[in-house]
């Protein structure tokens, strides 16, 4: 159930006055979300406004399973022919509220950690994250939302909420399965410190700017890159 009295209490060793993150410094870490109304006098509109997503996640999620389905199940194939191993993946993330789930996905990689022929065309084209409208389903995921990261994620020996101020604000909604910071072309392997600092300030503007309009630009620019640009999504 969406909470809206939930506030992310970050600890940060200071509240930076420049850089990527300098617009959001002016927000007490124990303040509301912007967008997502999650305290103060708008909380009721803007959690109606929230459920609203919710069901519309839940429906488009559900009516693209039962139109994809038939190139599920070939991917399935597929990947089965390739090697072995299973085809759908469960692999641990962490959601809403800083909750643990099991995110599905297709397999990619071979048992020698090596990433397929076909693996690597369905990265390119977004396709091994098919299988995750099933947590969209499940309530673990929206459409729309910052990517769910595995449990303690870490850049330069590092964890990213040590690294990346106000990182643990992006567990104040649902992850997504397509974002803000994807369709602006930040995805992939993360090798350097900015990689992570750019992914969450776009997930924090996406956060405190929501709209559901704001989501249907996101969905809108995702099918443009999926068609257009299999290195952006």
């Amino acid at each position: 159930m969406f909470m809206t009295n939930f506030r992310c209490n970050l600890a940060v060793s200071a509240l930076p006055s420049s850089g990527p993150f300098a617009e959001f410094a002016a927000v007490s870490s124990a303040g509301p979300v912007g967008g997502f109304g999650l305290a103060g006098g708008e909380a009721l509109t803007e959690t109606a406004r929230y459920r609203v997503k919710r069901a519309i996640d839940r429906v488009v999620a559900c009516l693209a399973l039962v139109a994809l389905l038939p190139l599920m199940v070939t991917i399935a194939a597929v990947i089965r022919l390739e090697g072995t191993g299973p085809a759908l993946l469960r692999e641990t993330r962490v959601g809403f509220r800083e909750r643990r789930f099991g995110c599905y996905t297709f397999r990619t990689m071979s048992g020698a950690a090596r990433v397929t022929r076909f693996g690597r065309f369905l990265r390119r084209s977004a396709l091994d994250q098919l299988p995750q409208l099933l947590n969209v389903l499940r309530g673990e995921m929206s459409l729309v939302g910052p990517l769910a990261h595995a449990p303690d994620p870490c850049a330069a020996g590092r964890s990213f909420a040590e690294l990346v101020p106000f990182y643990d604000r992006r567990h104040a909604v649902h992850p997504g399965i397509t974002g803000w910071a994807q369709v602006n072309g930040w995805r992939g392997d993360i090798h350097l410190v900015n990689d992570i600092e750019m992914r969450v300030r776009y997930d924090l503007e996406y956060i405190y700017g929501w709209s559901l309009l704001f989501d249907l630009r996101v969905m809108a620019l995702t099918l443009v890159r999926v068609f257009n640009d299999h290195d952006a999504v």
